[in-house]
């Protein structure tokens, strides 16, 4: 290694992309709490560039940095919340502009689309991008204006082919949009498979501790439509404060360490359940008897994710007695933390959910594995 030679990821972010407070030595960014910054006697210039925290804030524009570079992206933007990311992306988007969306997806995705963006104007086709036939089928070449994907996708752990989908959507003239939350850059890099914007919600796997709410959107180019984002941030007002934005990039500093261990884990889990006589069916990327599979093996370096669901046997009723009898897993809605979670996906979306009533979602978190593999088998154990 040279004095030249770029930091890897899993340096890059422990280091937070190399800070050192040149005053203080600290090796730990600080956080700026100014709403506003103050402009010099000479000119009225503005001190550092920086005119309103709103949109200028050295707590999250480090966070930011760190973020493009993991995703190998020209630029990032954290938001107040995944939800509030998704949003802008869809909201830089016309009236009349046509989309395509994974059909399955977090829950918040569609329930947004279906409540605000159809009504608001936009053109919404919902296809199985896990079936690239299909989502040629469902683009309209010239008219189509963005492919938003979500792989593995919540809560089934699907698979989309996203070097394919970006190639289908460049023939229609559109972008592609991959949700990476459960992915992570530690296992999927979008970007680098064609892509051109990734969204994130930091509250799961990046910030890894179940105390911040946060969005973010990378893009591989700061286009007009880059730019169309952040001016609807900086508008709407929604992002994130600069206490939040630090606790993030403190979760950020364990990533890869927190992931890999969440990888082996659920792959441990899910390989343990895979022929359990009260398991129907274990949803997993990393099984080799699991349809998508070989597209998982091609996109994802390192392992298959934290992210897991069961099926059980005994249907609904089983379900939800087995739930119930979880001690380790935590019966609680989220993911990506280092506590494991488990919820029954069906309960928690409504009346309108279309996940199967027999199906539990495992977040995988960093407890020791013979104790996580006994609590579900006890809870299993009707």
């Amino acid at each position: 290694m040279t004095d030249a030679s770029p930091l890897r990821p899993e340096s890059l972010v422990v280091r937070a992309d190399g800070f050192l407070c040149p005053q203080t030595g600290a090796v730990v960014p600080q956080i700026h709490t100014s709403s506003t910054y103050a402009r010099d006697d000479v000119d009225y210039a503005q001190i550092g560039g920086r005119g309103y925290s709103r949109d200028d804030n050295p707590s999250y524009e480090v966070v930011e940095r760190v973020l493009a570079q993991l995703e190998e992206g020209a630029a990032a933007k954290l938001f107040a919340s995944g939800m509030a990311a998704v949003a802008a992306v869809f909201q830089s988007l016309s009236p009349g502009d046509h989309v395509v969306v994974s059909r399955e997806a977090y829950f918040g995705t569609p329930k947004w689309l279906r409540e605000w963006g159809i009504p608001w104007g936009l053109d919404v086709t919902f296809a199985d991008t896990t079936d690239l036939t299909a989502l040629s089928r469902a683009v309209r070449p010239g008219a189509t204006r963005l492919v938003f994907v979500e792989t593995p996708a919540n809560p089934s752990w699907c698979v989309t082919d996203i070097a394919g989908a970006a190639e289908i959507a460049r023939r229609a003239g559109a972008r592609l949009v991959v949700d990476n939350t459960s992915a992570t850059p530690v296992l999927t890099r979008p970007l680098g498979l064609g892509a051109d914007l990734v969204v994130h919600s930091a509250t799961k796997y990046l910030n890894g501790h179940t105390d911040v709410v946060a969005g973010a959107v990378v893009t591989a180019t700061e286009d007009a439509f880059w730019e169309r984002i952040g001016r609807l941030r900086f508008l709407a007002g929604a992002v994130l404060g600069p206490f939040e934005a630090w606790l993030l990039l403190r979760g950020m500093r364990t990533l890869f360490v927190r992931v890999r261990q969440a990888c082996a884990s659920a792959l441990s889990i899910a390989e343990h359940f895979a022929d359990h006589p009260a398991v129907a069916q274990v949803c997993y990327p990393g099984l080799p008897a699991f349809p998508g599979h070989a597209v998982a093996a091609r996109q994802m370096t390192g392992g298959f994710g934290g992210m897991l669901s069961l099926r059980l046997a005994g249907g609904e009723a089983a379900t939800l007695k087995a739930i119930k009898r979880c001690r380790v897993f935590i019966r609680a809605t989220s993911l990506g933390g280092v506590e494991s979670l488990i919820e029954h996906r069906a309960t928690i979306e409504g009346d309108d959910s279309d996940v199967p009533a027999d199906l539990l979602r495992l977040s995988v978190g960093c407890e020791a594995l013979d104790d996580l593999i006994a609590d579900l088998e006890f809870a299993l154990s009707l």
